[in-house]
């Protein structure tokens, strides 16, 4: 899993559960209040929390800084029959 992952970067920066800054990012696939679903070099990762909502993206950059309280951060796996209906669902939304 290491070697897939060479050369890819990705940071997380997590201050009081209140902003959450991100490097990486390749796309915003969907977000709400609730939820974010964001496409990153190391895979799709899911943001839950209340009151989220963006606080500075840029695309080139990669970097994407959210505000509200943040209840978890979850990086789906590929290959997971049940996390992969949960995000595809989302795009299909």
């Amino acid at each position: 899993m290491v070697e897939q992952n060479k050369g890819k970067r990705q940071e997380l920066h997590l201050l009081h559960r209140k902003l959450l800054e991100l490097s990486g990012v390749i796309n915003v696939e969907s977000f709400d209040n609730e939820e974010f679903l964001l496409q990153t070099e190391l895979g799709h990762l899911t943001i839950k929390g209340q009151n989220l909502h963006i606080k500075n993206l840029d695309l080139e950059q990669g970097l994407v800084s959210i505000e509200g309280l943040v209840h978890s951060l979850s990086y789906i796996d590929p290959g997971s029959k049940s996390s992969s209906k949960g995000w595809l669902g989302k795009l299909l939304r």
